[in-house]
């Protein structure tokens, strides 16, 4: 029976997608695992694979159309056997059903399955939603697909669930059963944020030039998310200046006795080092906010902003305080690289309980970061200048400072813990050496 293959929910914010290339013609038969097309998302082009084997009927949707939505129909699957004229019978485009998947890196996506379609056996009668080899499979062994729970997108019973229950093992769990709780996921992109509409605004430039320039998925999912923390989380803000003279010091003598391994560390390497190392020493600012209920983190999974044409990302550092400098140096760098192109898969730029914004690099002094939701806050960083100070023998001295804010989401850090996190950052920052131990 001809199946349609849908466009699929890459990562949580996807709602629609530009089909960039494929990678098959109609008449081609697939095999399960086969890459068939590239599909670029809100944040990056990744790979889509096929779930189940077939020949590739009819392509509904050409190479290179933008703004595809997530379930549409963009090609037919023939079963062996079938002919062309099949493909213009294939099942509604309303049915969860899909015959590809996202290539492995993408399938945490807690969009990719729906749990009312996965959550168990089908009641009697109840329409089961089944690859056409996972029917013919299933048919062979004897096997009643109603008993049967999918791991497929949309809770589709793939080869795997029938294979399992043939070998006597439980079926897969759903991806999505291993994630977190669905609060504590990123949000998806929610429509434009309100404000006047955009007839309104062109006809207060009507008699101005003007280039109008469309949003992207990236730009539209920045808008939306940055309006969504604005509007719902409380943000309050901690300032402190640190001195990195010793930091610089230490740092130089460090990437001299490097030299040899290619490495060469930056001050954003050591700022990474002290914030995972703080999250340690202040385990209840390690937190998220999950809608009804916090979430404190064990690990210090640590996000960084890096800019890219068009908007951003911020890849995740994961279990940073158990890396050495240079490990955290070599990691960030190679996810900078593949951010920059749009290489990342989501996995890397979801999650984390804390973000940090670098503009120092860019000349800014200081700044306020918007906290990136769940996030319960992010570090602003700003430029290490030269400035007078008063050392501790009450003479005034010419030091290295830096300023730093802390951007706090009060629902999960109050004003005290917040100030001991910072302090920790600071800490470990003024004595460098500490972060060795």
């Amino acid at each position: 029976m001809a199946t349609q293959i849908l466009m699929p929910a890459l990562s949580p914010t996807m709602e629609e997608g530009t089909l960039a290339k494929w990678l098959v013609k109609e008449g081609d038969e697939v095999k399960s695992g086969q890459i068939m097309a590239e599909i670029e998302t809100d944040k990056a082009t990744m790979e889509f694979e096929a779930v189940d084997e077939g020949i590739i009927g009819k392509i509904l949707i050409a190479e290179g159309t933008a703004g595809v939505k997530v379930n549409t129909p963009i090609a037919v699957l023939l079963e062996e056997g079938e002919d062309a004229s099949a493909a213009d019978a294939a099942p509604a485009a309303s049915a969860p059903a899909a015959s590809a998947s996202p290539a492995p890196a993408a399938a945490a996506a807690p969009a990719a399955t729906s749990p009312a379609a996965a959550s168990g056996p089908k009641p009697v009668g109840a329409r089961v939603f089944a690859s056409p080899l996972a029917r013919r499979i299933a048919a062979g062994k004897g096997i009643d697909l109603t008993t049967l729970k999918g791991s497929g997108p949309h809770g589709r019973i793939v080869k795997a669930d029938v294979e399992a229950a043939k070998a006597g093992a439980p079926a897969p769990a759903p991806a999505a059963a291993a994630s977190a709780p669905a609060a504590a996921a990123p949000a998806a992109a929610a429509s434009m944020p309100t404000g006047a509409s955009a007839e309104t605004v062109m006809k207060m430039f009507a008699d101005r030039a003007y280039t109008e320039v469309p949003l992207d998925g990236m730009r539209k999912t920045i808008a939306a998310r940055l309006t969504e923390a604005k509007q719902t989380i409380p943000h309050f803000y901690l300032r402190r200046d640190v001195q990195l003279d010793a930091l610089m010091a230490f740092r130089a003598q460090l990437n001299k006795q490097l030299e040899g391994r290619g490495v060469k560390l930056s001050v954003n390497d050591f700022i990474i080092k002290a914030c995972a190392n703080a999250l340690q020493a202040v385990p209840n600012a390690n937190a998220v906010w999950a809608g009804d209920r916090m979430l404190r983190l064990k690990p210090s999974d640590v996000a960084v902003a890096v800019a890219i044409e068009g908007g951003l990302f911020t890849p995740v550092l994961r279990d940073a305080h158990q890396k050495s400098l240079s490990a955290l140096s070599a990691e960030m760098k190679d996810l900078a690289t593949r951010a920059k192109t749009r290489k990342l898969a989501p996995h890397e730029y979801q999650g984390g309980s804390f973000a940090i914004s670098n503009l120092g690099m860019m000349g800014i002094d200081n700044f306020d970061a918007v906290i990136n939701p769940p996030h319960g806050s992010i570090l602003a960083v700003g430029a290490g200048v030269k400035k007078p100070v008063v050392g501790k023998d009450g003479e005034i001295t010419v030091a290295t400072v830096m300023s730093m804010t802390l951007s706090v989401d009060h629902r999960v850090i109050d004003g005290a813990l917040g100030a001991d996190f910072l302090k920790a950052i600071i800490d470990n920052l003024e004595n460098p050496l500490s972060m060795l131990a």
